[in-house]
């Protein structure tokens, strides 16, 4: 289980990056990619945590989590920073 979701997050990931970058300006693209990686991130975090460690492993998908979130992060920004509230 541990390397089969390690092997499913890094492909998430290279794919939600790549994707990410080629359409900033779609605040809706990024909201929805935001919040799946706010799942990947939880299931990540309970598959690390959770199931059998493979040393060689163990370090990358710590690094992968954490980048996750990092990238989270940023999705979040670009996907909410033009939302405008009008105070009454």
């Amino acid at each position: 289980m541990f390397t089969w979701m390690f092997w499913i997050l890094i492909i998430w990931f290279v794919i939600n990056a790549v994707w990410m970058w080629f359409d900033l300006n779609n605040t809706t693209l990024q909201k929805t990619f935001a919040w799946i990686n706010v799942v990947a991130v939880i299931i990540g975090f309970w598959t690390f945590y959770g199931a059998t460690p493979v040393d060689s492993l163990s370090t990358w998908f710590q690094v992968l989590n954490w980048v996750n979130i990092v990238l989270a992060a940023t999705q979040f920004y670009f996907g909410y920073r033009k939302s405008q509230h009008k105070v009454a």
